[in-house]
């Protein structure tokens, strides 16, 4: 067990859940490094999986749920690679944009 951890942390013993999200390694029972985010109706809007020894970029996940939240106010939008808050310039999708997205961020 870890002690004096400060924040929440999950558990899964059996593998049930690493299973579920296709993360767990049978022949080692090791799990790679899963990162999904979730709405609140349960769709998967973002999955990140990384080798064992790969670190997360916490600043990355943070993000993405900002995007993924700006996103479901404003679905006609497009949230770019470098988008990182509100106020950040979107896309708005459409066959006119593809091979011309670094144009239309300048």
């Amino acid at each position: 067990m870890l002690s004096g951890v400060k924040y929440p942390m999950g558990s899964d013993p059996t593998g049930r859940v690493s299973r579920m999200f296709g993360v767990y390694n049978e022949n080692s029972g090791l799990d790679l490094r899963g990162t999904f985010v979730i709405n609140p109706e349960g769709v998967l809007l973002n999955a990140e999986v990384n080798f064992y020894n790969l670190g997360r970029n916490v600043d990355e996940l943070i993000r993405k749920i900002k995007a993924n939240i700006h996103l479901a106010e404003n679905p006609t939008q497009g949230c770019p690679a470098k988008w990182k808050e509100e106020g950040d310039k979107t896309l708005t999708p459409s066959a006119q944009l593809v091979g011309k997205v670094y144009e239309a961020l300048q």
